[in-house]
Formats: structure tokens, sequence, C-alpha cells
């Protein structure tokens, strides 16, 4: 099994509920429409101690499935119109368990 957790800083202007709930629903809808994709879940409430606005917890059968799901249609339609316009900062870790 692979890991891919992102943690996302939103751009100030675009810091709100209204785009974390589409951050969330556009990844989260990706499961079952994505082969290899074992579990997803985007975590938008963070404590005040976070410097982070939103988490991607993602698990994938194998490697090859995480990079399948990179190029896949559905998961470019989403990063496209939902995450990238609105985000800052991204940071990723991959890791095999």
């Amino acid at each position: 099994m692979v890991k891919h957790i992102i943690l996302w800083k939103l751009k100030p202007e675009h810091n709100n509920t209204s785009v974390k709930e589409g951050i969330k629903t556009g990844l989260e809808g990706l499961l079952g429409k994505i082969p290899g994709l074992v579990e997803i879940k985007v975590q938008i409430c963070g404590l005040a101690s976070s410097n982070a606005d939103v988490m991607l917890y993602s698990v994938f059968n194998d490697e090859n499935a995480l990079n399948e799901y990179s190029v896949h249609p559905e998961h470019v339609y989403v990063a496209n119109n939902f995450v990238r316009p609105f985000t800052e900062t991204r940071m990723c870790l991959d890791f095999e368990v």
C-alpha cells in the first residue's frame, strides 16, 4: 500500500469554507472512479495551532496506482478546477506501508 499525504496553504483571498468544501467534495468524490484508489479523505477543519489549511490523506494499492491517479482525467479535472486555483503552497509526502 502507498499513502499519499498533501498539505495545502490556501491563498488568503480564498481561505474560506466554500473553497475548502469544494476541495473536499471534489477529491473525496474520486473514490470509486480511479482504479487503485483505496481510500481518500480531506480534512478542512484544523486546530488553531495548524499552519496548513487543507489536508489530503489517500491510500493506493501501489506506486503505479498513485502514478495513474496523478494523470487520471477525473483527478486532473478536480485539481485544475477545485484545488490549484486556490492554493499558494503544496507539500507532499508519499510512502509505502
